[in-house]
């Protein structure tokens, strides 16, 4: 936005502070005037005193009257007036510019940021006022968007990394059949149809991961316990094929949100629990509960056993850890990702924990229905 040239705040506040002493002064004399010269007579008196000798003259008293005072008081009045501007205006301006220096390094900040470095830190000294906090308000703004710029520069290298993946397999698969046009149609179609369904699902769940992170939805008291059997009843065809049992239990537990958004959080849950399974004899247990400050929708899964470190990258997106799954139902590496954006837009949070005979317990808390 254009905007004209304006006078400093430095200007302003020295022009300020001037102009507050010269009005004090100027009310000082004020007080002067109304309380004092106003009860001096307004011509001059002489008060001759008695004398002993009647032919001599004796001296007097002199009483100068209310104009006198005033042309003896208005000049060194006029004085100190001038002197209160000029020291107002010299005491105002080194004082507006060493109280604008926090100011002055906060905008030199903001304009290095500005410039795309976001690694920049003001980190200003001494004890905390107005300034200050702004300061380090700013500070932790620019630490949360270097985290972010840094996540969505990341994300979109990976995103790029995973949709070339099957455009190149696409693009392979017609130069072979290009080459050799003799040779049958049939597979070929089945396999650009397989692998062009994989990238349809990669491109819908990286619109579902950018949509579930946007606090566009209208709060709803939804019951935790019937979107779980609600996300069991989908999943069930997946969980028979594979051999998995699905266990459902849990209270009424009632959590604020989006209904659609909650489900699609219990379907990716489910769908991780039963793909990341031992197969044949495997388990996964849904459990709703309500406590203290709001409900709590836990899943866990029999499966391979998992460390430590690998339980805390699975939340980033396209991080399929070391697990073998089939390839028809593995996913593309971004349902835990979902799950966690959609748990944050919740104000809640995600808990992952490897089990001690293998497999994984994920637990999201909600908060309570205000």
């Amino acid at each position: 936005m254009g905007r004209r040239p304006g006078l400093s705040a430095r200007l302003k506040l020295t022009i300020s502070y001037a102009a507050f002493l010269l009005l004090a002064g100027v009310l000082l004399l004020a007080v002067v005037w109304f309380f004092l010269l106003r009860y001096v007579p307004p011509e001059a008196v002489t008060i001759r005193g008695e004398c002993s000798d009647p032919a001599r003259l004796c001296p007097g008293t002199f009483i100068p009257g209310r104009g006198d005072l005033m042309r003896a008081f208005i000049p060194k009045a006029a004085v100190v007036l001038g002197f209160l501007l000029v020291f107002g205006l010299a005491g105002g301006w080194l004082l507006a510019g060493r109280m604008l220096t926090p100011l002055n390094q906060i905008a030199a900040a903001t304009r290095i940021a500005a410039n795309g470095s976001l690694s920049h830190r003001i980190r200003m000294p001494g004890r905390r006022d107005e300034f200050r906090e702004l300061a380090d308000a700013f500070d932790s703004m620019l630490e949360q968007l270097e985290a972010h710029v840094a996540e969505h520069q990341r994300f979109a290298a990976n995103a790029s990394h995973e949709l070339r993946t099957p455009l190149a397999t696409m693009q392979a698969l017609l130069d072979v059949a290009r080459r050799d046009p003799a040779r049958g149609s049939e597979e070929l179609v089945e396999r650009l149809h397989y692998v062009n369904a994989k990238a349809v699902d990669l491109t819908e769940a990286l619109l579902m991961l950018s949509r579930s992170g946007q606090r566009t939805f209208v709060s709803e008291r939804v019951d935790l316990s019937l979107v779980a059997e609600e996300a069991a009843e989908t999943l069930l065809p997946l969980a028979e094929e594979r051999g998995v049992d699905i266990e459902v239990a849990g209270d009424f537990a009632a959590a604020a949100g989006s209904p659609a958004l909650l489900l699609q959080m219990a379907v990716n849950l489910l769908h991780n629990a039963i793909v990341h399974n031992l197969g044949e004899g495997g388990t996964v247990r849904i459990r709703t509960t309500e406590v203290a400050g709001g409900a709590v929708l836990a899943v866990e899964n029999t499966g391979p056993q998992l460390t430590p470190h690998l339980v805390a990258t699975l939340t980033e997106p396209f991080q399929r850890g070391t697990l073998r799954v089939r390839s028809d139902h593995a996913g593309v590496g971004l349902g835990l990702a979902i799950v966690d954006n959609i748990v944050r837009v919740h104000d809640g949070s995600l808990t992952l924990t490897a089990r001690e005979g293998g497999g994984l317990r994920v637990e999201v808390r909600l908060p309570e229905v205000a």
